[in-house]
């Protein structure tokens, strides 16, 4: 995601504006979430996506007029049941698209954003996409740009400013976008504009340690889903950056240490994965006690049933309780059936998205209903439709 922002900047620089179409509410099985942009350059160039290829052609119509008048605006796709594959969604679901203009006049915080994204500092970009008489100055395409103890840029209204940015450092806080109304009385309020807040939190880690074939496989799956990936082992001849193209940080380092020391610098939070490919008791049992003493998305461990037995025995004489214990998944992987590192790192891989998503696991065409789940709404407002 970070790609499309430097795209966009760079544009932004240069003088040159382009149209920029954010996805702000979904609404059954659709392809992509809020928060999906798709930037339209003035040579006809395209960059991003927001459906999958089913509206971008009639959004980037939208774009060009956005980009000739300056207007910003609204756009709900749905399914039509006679030109579905035209302007509708085939897939049976229902996006909301805001399209407008971005260039230094219509933007001005877009430098903004992108210093907190370079510097993988929590940012959220609070959007209104929508009016209301009751705050007529707070107009569609107004930004805000909030992060933990700073604003830029403006909604229109002062008073509307200081609510959107309570919002918005709450739903960072929760690592979760949404809409939200704000009224005159706040959150949830029956009237006032509409106001998208897209938080934009620096990308998930993925820590591999073990300096092996199949960690070279696992990061380059783990970069593909949009991981910060780091390679850690202890043995220096076989950890180097040139093994690892795919990997963002190659550490050598005793793999315990580093974890522990990535913790106290809080360089990992509840997103964070973990796996152990050493096949070594003396970094395995160290390194995985650690980890599951850690409020980690995902720990787990390459073996065989026997050597996880015993990595579990281990475990227990140390000390780990069996809450803990419960959360290591060891053999690592999903059974598909694969054998070679780029097989196997395609079952970690499904694993994790599965535990991610609260999923089963089972072929989607052997299931009925919806292909995505709703998003669960954040907690702290009702009226906030939002995204994980």
């Amino acid at each position: 995601m970070n790609a499309l922002w430097e795209r966009l900047h760079r544009l932004w620089e240069a003088g040159t504006p382009c149209g920029l179409a954010t996805v702000v509410a979904t609404f059954g099985s659709a392809p992509r979430r809020p928060g999906a942009i798709m930037i339209c350059a003035p040579d006809g160039g395209v960059t991003g996506s927001i459906s999958g290829g089913c509206v971008e052609g009639a959004v980037h119509d939208l774009a060009q007029q956005a980009v000739a008048d300056g207007t910003a605006v609204l756009e709900r796709y749905g399914v039509a049941d006679s030109d579905a594959g035209a302007v509708g969604l085939t897939c049976g679901g229902t996006i909301e698209v805001l399209v407008e203009r971005v260039d230094r006049r219509s933007f001005p915080e877009l430098g903004v954003l992108l210093r907190h994204l370079r510097s993988a500092t929590p940012v959220a970009l609070a959007t209104v996409v929508e009016a209301d008489p009751s705050w007529p100055e707070a107009g569609p395409g107004n930004h805000l740009v909030c992060w933990g103890d700073g604003a830029a840029g403006s909604t229109g209204n002062p008073v509307l400013d200081a609510q959107t940015a309570a919002v918005a450092r709450r739903l960072l806080t929760q690592n979760r976008s949404g809409t939200v109304r704000l009224g005159p009385a706040g959150a949830d309020s029956a009237h006032g504009p509409r106001i998208f807040v897209d938080c934009l939190a620096p990308p998930p880690r993925m820590l591999i340690y073990g300096a092996g074939e199949f960690a070279s496989a696992l990061a380059r799956q783990g970069a593909l889903l949009g991981y910060r990936v780091t390679v850690c082992d202890a043995r220096p001849v076989f950890t180097t950056s040139e093994r690892f193209p795919d990997a963002d940080e190659v550490v050598v380092s005793w793999p315990h240490r580093h974890l522990v020391a990535e913790a106290e610098e809080r360089r990992i939070d509840s997103r964070t994965v973990v796996v152990s490919l050493t096949h070594d008791p003396k970094f395995d049992i160290p390194l995985l006690r650690a980890a599951l003493e850690m409020d980690l998305a995902y720990v787990g461990a390459m073996g065989s049933r026997r050597s996880v037995a015993q990595r579990i025995a281990a475990l227990r004489a140390a000390g780990l309780p069996a809450g803990r214990l419960a959360r290591l998944s060891s053999p690592v992987g999903l059974d598909l059936g694969g054998a070679d590192p780029a097989e196997t790192a395609v079952s970690i891989a499904a694993e994790i998205l599965l535990l991610r998503h609260g999923r089963h696991g089972p072929r989607l065409s052997e299931t009925a209903g919806p292909l995505h789940r709703e998003a669960a709404p954040a907690r702290f407002s009702p009226s906030v439709a939002s995204r994980g």
